[in-house]
């Protein structure tokens, strides 16, 4: 009896995917450093923190990345989306748990640890929960996400504490952040396993065709979010969240042109599935 074959490793997805479990693991690092530093210089803490939001942020780019790649070569996998749960636990579970845990509630220790905890726990049972779904049926899984999804819950988060030092010039310590920031993450555990859908947007790839109306209106807000980094990465991720409570009021047509999921390309992409 031949022994079973070892799962295939693509190489440009998993190596996307290897740079948000990269980024995840040294924002973390960046995290335990700033909390160190803080006591002695709380400039040079809050650089570190800064730092840690920017991995985030980069680690939510590979995210995207890894998945389209794997799509565009026909190389979805199961070792991939294993491999990519796991990176995403460390990048968008536990960095942002641990960011608010030491930025916000550092002073309340059981408070911190159980709302960090509580984040965590909900998003590793998100990641679960979507593996199972994924392997029953992929086409649908590939269409829309059942709950709000982790790496954009993440981001929410890192774009948000982004927005709050840019506000407060550069201050961690603040009235504000400390009301909004724990809610928001208690609000986030919910929401990733709410029965609310948000679109994937994994149809769209580097063959998709736009307009060239909708081609510059994608240029623009991309020149406009890198010109205003503090604050644009908050509106957009916002954007998304309340888009999945909207969702249900739209029309299927409107529905269409916002995600570009066509009727006559499901088929199609039924068909491709694994």
């Amino acid at each position: 009896m031949s022994e079973p074959q070892g799962p295939k490793i693509y190489l440009l997805p998993n190596l996307m995917t290897a740079g948000n479990l990269c980024c995840g693991f040294l924002a973390t690092l960046k995290i335990l450093e700033g909390a160190l530093l803080e006591a002695t210089s709380a400039a040079t803490g809050t650089h570190h923190f800064q730092m840690a939001i920017w991995c985030i942020l980069g680690a939510c780019i590979f995210d995207a990345l890894d998945g389209r790649l794997a799509r565009l070569g026909g190389h979805e996998s199961d070792f991939g989306r294993e491999f990519d749960s796991i990176a995403d636990i460390v990048s968008f579970g536990v960095a942002p748990a641990l960011m608010v845990n030491r930025i916000v509630l550092h002073d309340t220790p059981k408070l911190g640890w159980m709302v960090a905890s509580i984040y965590l726990v909900c998003g590793a049972l998100r990641l679960a929960r979507f593996n199972c779904l994924a392997a029953q049926n992929s086409a649908a899984a590939n269409r829309e996400f059942k709950g709000f999804p982790i790496p954009a819950a993440a981001g929410l988060v890192a774009s948000l504490t982004l927005f709050m030092l840019w506000l407060n010039d550069d201050r961690i310590e603040h009235r504000l952040t400390k009301w909004v920031l724990p809610p928001l993450l208690l609000f986030l555990s919910w929401m990733m396993f709410s029965g609310f859908k948000y679109p994937s947007f994994k149809s769209i790839n580097w063959r998709s065709t736009r307009s060239l109306p909708k081609f510059l209106g994608i240029v623009v807000i991309i020149i406009f979010t890198v010109m205003n980094y503090q604050w644009m990465p908050f509106a957009l991720f916002t954007a998304y969240l309340l888009y999945g409570f909207l969702r249900p009021f739209l029309s299927r047509r409107m529905k269409q042109e916002i995600e570009e999921e066509l009727e006559d390309d499901e088929p199609a992409e039924a068909s491709e599935s694994p």
